[in-house]
């Protein structure tokens, strides 16, 4: 195993991590007042992470199907295809995040979380089990598949757990003052 190629192979997956948390952190810095810090991570995270990384991924399985099984250290199978449409679902469901509510990126973490924790399982599973340690099998991508819901969950929850800003809060009606 040359290893130069390896490490590459195998650390390339964390720049879907790494570029949207730059982003966010810059975003962050210039964000407009009022504005949750955890929303902008959220949208970059959705979009950097979830998006664009399940497209890279999609892309991957269909021009180089047989490639992308070797870097896994899988067989070769015709449910590379299905793995591929199954990223394409998370890549929708992570550009959608740019416009989402805080909910609907709650609910796309999830969805994201069922796939990918799945698939992070597995790894481990051929990991130890097969002494799988393929630069498509453990490193990176398992980092990826086990953070990016992880991260989607936990910033939706904060901004969902938040309280509204005040100038976004309706003015009380005359009727709710008279009774207190």
């Amino acid at each position: 195993m040359d290893t130069l190629p390896y490490v590459v192979q195998t650390t390339f997956p964390l720049l879907f991590m790494l570029v949207p948390a730059l982003g966010a952190l810059l975003s962050c810095s210039r964000r407009a007042p009022g504005r949750p810090a955890a929303e902008i991570w959220q949208r970059w995270w959705a979009v950097g992470a979830l998006g664009i990384g399940s497209l890279w991924i999609t892309l991957a399985f269909l021009a180089v199907p047989d490639a992308m099984a070797d870097t896994i250290g899988f067989a070769h199978s015709p449910f590379q295809f299905e793995i591929a449409f199954a990223n394409l679902g998370l890549a929708v469901l992570g550009f959608r995040g740019a416009s989402a509510s805080p909910r609907e990126r709650l609910t796309s973490g999830l969805a994201a979380a069922v796939f990918l924790w799945g698939a992070a399982i597995g790894h481990v599973y051929q990991w130890f089990a097969n002494g799988d340690h393929a630069a498509g099998n453990t490193g990176g991508i398992l980092a990826n598949d086990i953070l990016i819901p992880a991260v989607m969950i936990a910033l939706a929850a904060r901004t969902s757990a938040a309280p509204a800003p005040a100038a976004a809060m309706s003015p009380a009606r005359p009727s709710d003052r008279a009774s207190s």
